[in-house]
């Protein structure tokens, strides 16, 4: 009985921050306790929405450029290969540099990760437009894996610093948020760099800062970070500080590896899918390209979003929900992949499953952001966010060269790939994350 007790998976949430401040005062009466609480809510928006552009400007910052890329080919004299590193040597920058600000926002503030990393992402964005006005290929390249440096202290933090403002079911309804604001941002991405292109080809370049400097304000004069204790400073020295990693993976590493790799995973599969898609409208017998191909990209993203938020904000802290959505989402994954191995000749019926299997992956998505950000207590938060983060930037990386490889020998070998890894991340979710009953 002791041993199955010891199985059973206990994500506690946590904050520093007071349980809200109506909690922390007595009871106010008539209009001015209303007012109060209007006020409170209204706040709260407004703080949701300053989270929330985080991860969006992360997105705009990469997706938006690829509708130009033939473009940047053909104005720049260069390869299809040396193109595609505009948006790959991004995500790997950000992907190794991630764990870093992981860290230094665990040792200081999460602002203070966040607002440095914002100024720098939108500035080599300036830089990156001016290597594409002046058709300087090493310039530009330069420029975008300094905005990987930026970018590698953004959504990651972002969605620790939900973690120390937020507990319970308002936590599991930020993050959901933060997971759709990522989804709207892919959605929104391809159609924006498109129309902006129509004006000139560069301008998504010098368009993306402007969104940049929009959330850097937000995140300076909206969000409220709770303080750090000396005592916790302290504790988050590098030393004493990797030992305490060490010891979190060593307890509670078997089921939050396998939420590493299963949101990895997700992503590698979701963006792999999506430039399937996107080489297919562009050969016969459709020849779609530009804003009615972005609108087209924009139908499995818009499941992915709604699906994302409804999630978050449904799972509350109820671990028996989490569990059956994240095995009901990669179940969805796994047969509407497994179904377009067959399918994948009718546009209709092949932009229905892939939508169905997004709508699987935010299932997914919102439950592990939950349990990983409720799994750690504040001071070690930024690290475990920022490893899951990695690892989702590495499967985003990787998931269209891969594809690319996988379509030059079949298509069908494309989705017998992707529907079996569905299925061995299904396996090893089933029976390694298993959260119980009402967590925290």
């Amino acid at each position: 009985m002791e041993k199955t007790k010891s199985r059973k998976l206990h994500i506690v949430f946590e904050s520093e921050v007071p349980a809200g401040h109506s909690a922390a005062k007595p009871k106010q009466q008539g209009q001015a306790g209303q007012n109060a609480a209007a006020s409170e809510a209204k706040g709260s928006v407004w703080v949701y929405m300053a989270l929330a552009s985080i991860p969006l400007v992360l997105v705009l910052g990469n997706s938006m450029l690829v509708p130009i890329l033939p473009d940047l080919q053909e104005r720049m004299g260069i390869s299809r290969f040396q193109s595609s590193l505009v948006i790959t040597l991004f995500s790997i920058t950000a992907g190794l540099i991630i764990p870093v600000s992981g860290y230094l926002s665990d040792r200081f503030t999460r602002k203070g990760v966040i607002i440095p990393s914002l100024i720098v992402y939108g500035a080599a964005g300036v830089l990156a437009g001016f290597g594409a006005v002046w058709k300087s290929y090493t310039v530009l390249i330069i420029a975008r894996a300094i905005q990987g440096l930026g970018a590698a202290g953004t959504a990651s933090i972002a969605m620790a610093l939900v973690g120390d403002l937020y507990k319970g079911g308002t936590q599991s309804k930020a993050l959901g948020l933060i997971e759709a604001s990522n989804g709207a941002g892919k959605v929104l991405s391809p159609i924006i760099g498109s129309l902006l292109a129509l004006l000139v080809w560069f301008a998504p370049f010098f368009a993306f800062p402007i969104f940049c400097l929009l959330s850097l304000l937000a995140v300076i004069f909206i969000i409220k970070e709770p303080k750090k204790s000396q005592q916790d400073k302290k504790a988050n020295k590098l030393g004493p500080y990797i030992k305490q990693i060490g010891t979190i993976l060593k307890e509670k590493g078997r089921w939050l590896i396998t939420s590493f790799l299963a949101g990895s995973l997700a992503l590698f599969i979701l963006f792999g899918v999506l430039f399937y898609l996107s080489n297919i409208l562009e050969e016969d017998p459709y020849k779609i390209d530009g804003v009615k191909k972005g609108l087209v990209l924009a139908i499995p993203l818009l499941g992915l979003v709604i699906t994302s938020y409804t999630t978050g904000a449904l799972i509350k802290k109820n671990g028996t929900v989490m569990r059956w959505l994240i095995n009901i989402g990669l179940v969805i994954m796994t047969v509407t992949l497994a179904l377009t191995i067959f399918l994948n000749t009718n546009m209709y019926l092949l932009i229905g499953l892939l939508t169905l299997s997004a709508i699987g992956t935010g299932l997914l998505l919102p439950c592990l952001n939950s349990m990983i950000t409720g799994a750690v207590k504040q001071e070690q938060r930024g690290m475990i966010t920022s490893i899951y983060n990695s690892l989702r930037f590495i499967g985003v990386a990787f998931g269209p060269p891969i594809f690319e490889w996988l379509m030059n020998k079949s298509h069908a070998i494309v989705f017998i790939s992707v529907s079996s890894l569905s299925l061995l991340t299904l396996g090893l979710a089933f029976f390694l994350i298993k959260p119980q009953g009402t967590i925290g």
